[in-house]
C-alpha cells in the first residue's frame, strides 16, 4: 500500500523518502512565474520577496500531478493508495486528488485532513508507519483519522495582513488586529484558521502560546513539531522551553513551513502542532 501527500504537510526533512511518501508539489507564485514548492522554490525566498513588499500567490496542484503520483505508486506494485491532503477549506488541493483519483481508477481513498503543517504530517508520518508495517486500508485510514483527531495546532503571526490579502481569514478580523496593534494566536479549527487570543507584544504572545501548548499536553505522552518561517532563532528558543515543561514529550522537530504557508502567514510565523500519543 501506497501512502501519498502534498507538500504542505512540511514533514521533518528526509522523512517522506525514508517512509516511501510521494509529495505533491503546490503552485507559488512569484512575478507571475510559476514554480513548485520545495522543489523550485522554498521559504527563504518567499520570506525575502515579502519582507521587500512583493506579493506572493499559491495555487493547488493540477489533479495531472496526484495521477502521476498514483500511477508511479500502482506501478511500483502498490495495490491500494490512501492519499491525505491540506484542509479543502484552504485549498482545492483535496478537489485536485479526488479528480486524479477518479481519472486513474482503482483503490484510492482521498482524504482531506482538516489541517496543515505536521498538523497533516503527524497523520501521514502514522499512515505510512502502519502501511510498512502491513495495515490494510481500513486500518490506516482509521490510523489517520486518529491521528488528526489526536493533533492540535496553534500559532503566531506578526501581522494578519498576509492572511488577510490571501482570504484565509475574514478581513474584519485581521483590520481589528492591526488597529490595535495586537500579536494574534491563532488556531485550526473544524480546517480553518481562527482567532484564538490577542496579546500585546510578540513575548507576551509566545510566552502565552507555551503555556496554552502545555494546556493541550497536560500528562500525555505527545510528539510536538515546531514550524517557523524565517525565525530559526525564535524556533529554537520555543524547543528548548517545552522540552524542559512537557511532562511526556518523546519528540520534539523544528521544521521550516514552506513558500505556500509561508506566504499566507509572513516572516515571523510561529506555530506549535502537539500530536498526542
Amino acid at each position: 500500500m501506497a501512502v501519498v501527500t502534498d507538500s504542505t504537510g512540511y514533514l521533518p526533512a528526509g522523512v517522506a523518502e525514508l517512509l516511501g511518501v510521494q509529495v505533491v508539489p503546490l503552485q507559488v507564485i512569484v512575478g507571475g512565474i510559476v514554480r513548485a514548492e520545495g522543489e523550485e522554490i522554498g521559504p527563504g525566498e518567499v520570506a525575502a520577496v515579502l519582507a521587500r513588499g512583493h506579493s506572493v500567490s499559491t495555487s493547488r496542484p493540477s489533479p495531472s500531478l496526484f495521477a502521476a503520483a498514483y500511477h508511479r505508486a500502482f506501478a511500483a506494485g502498490s495495490t491500494s493508495i490512501v492519499s491525505v491532503q491540506l484542509s479543502g477549506s484552504m485549498s482545492g488541493t483535496v478537489e485536485a486528488a479526488r479528480l486524479a483519483a477518479a481519472d486513474v481508477g482503482g483503490n484510492i481513498t482521498v482524504i482531506d485532513s482538516r489541517s496543515v503543517g505536521m498538523g497533516m504530517g503527524f497523520a501521514v508520518i502514522a499512515a505510512a508507519e502502519a502501511a510498512a508495517a502491513g495495515a490494510d486500508v481500513g486500518a490506516v485510514v482509521e490510523t489517520v483519522s486518529r491521528t488528526l483527531a489526536a493533533t492540535h495546532a496553534i500559532f503566531y503571526v506578526d501581522t494578519l495582513e498576509f492572511l488577510r490579502r490571501g482570504g484565509r481569514i475574514g478581513p474584519a478580523r485581521a483590520m481589528l488586529g492591526s488597529a490595535l496593534s495586537v500579536k494574534p494566536l491563532l488556531c485550526l479549527r473544524d480546517g480553518r484558521i481562527e482567532p484564538l487570543e490577542r496579546v500585546r507584544t510578540a513575548s507576551r504572545a509566545i510566552a502565552r502560546l507555551e503555556e496554552l501548548v502545555a494546556e493541550i499536553a497536560d500528562d500525555d505522552t505527545v510528539s510536538v513539531a515546531v514550524h517557523h518561517l524565517d525565525a530559526p532563532a525564535r524556533a529554537q528558543q520555543v524547543a528548548e522551553m517545552l522540552d524542559n515543561r512537557l511532562p511526556k514529550v518523546d519528540d520534539i522537530v523544528i521544521c521550516e513551513v514552506g513558500a505556500v504557508v509561508g506566504a499566507h502567514t509572513g516572516p515571523g510565523m510561529l506555530a506549535v502542532v502537539v500530536c498526542k500519543r
